[in-house]
């Protein structure tokens, strides 16, 4: 065991290889300018996938690389509300039907309530349930 193990050696955390015959990697210098005029040089690697065109300065502000062309604004999909999914998949005249259905099943829900004695809530909102469908824009 004597033979094998290295006394007084650090494993892992020193390397002992020389830097002889390396070359470092190719690097580009890109210049970030903040506007309180702080400059920036980050060096990246040549063949980098990204490459930010904003850099936070020491300064707390964004500084900017002019040399890196800013990114084109993704389009915006309009907003889509409910309303406007449900005549995706249906005409005004099927919603017709089908409020008509349903309103006609509530009238007899509280007719069978009336002719057992009972008073529902929801009697005083029989007027609100003629209103037609609102207008889509």
């Amino acid at each position: 065991m004597g033979e094998t193990s290295m006394k007084g050696t650090r494993l892992g955390a020193l390397s002992y290889e020389r830097d002889e015959h390396v070359a470092p990697a190719e690097r580009r210098i890109v210049r970030y300018e903040c506007p309180q005029g702080h400059i920036t040089d980050v060096p990246y690697f040549v063949d980098a996938d990204e490459i930010h065109r904003e850099w936070t300065c020491r300064c707390g502000e964004t500084a900017i690389a002019e040399e890196i062309a800013p990114e084109e604004p993704k389009p915006e999909r309009p907003v889509r509300t409910h309303w406007d999914m449900l005549l995706e998949r249906r005409t005004i005249a099927d919603l017709e039907e089908l409020l008509a259905e349903r309103l006609a099943l509530l009238d007899e829900s509280f007719a069978d309530d009336a002719a057992l004695g009972k008073h529902g809530k929801h009697d005083k909102h029989r007027a609100d349930r003629e209103h037609p469908l609102p207008k889509s824009a």
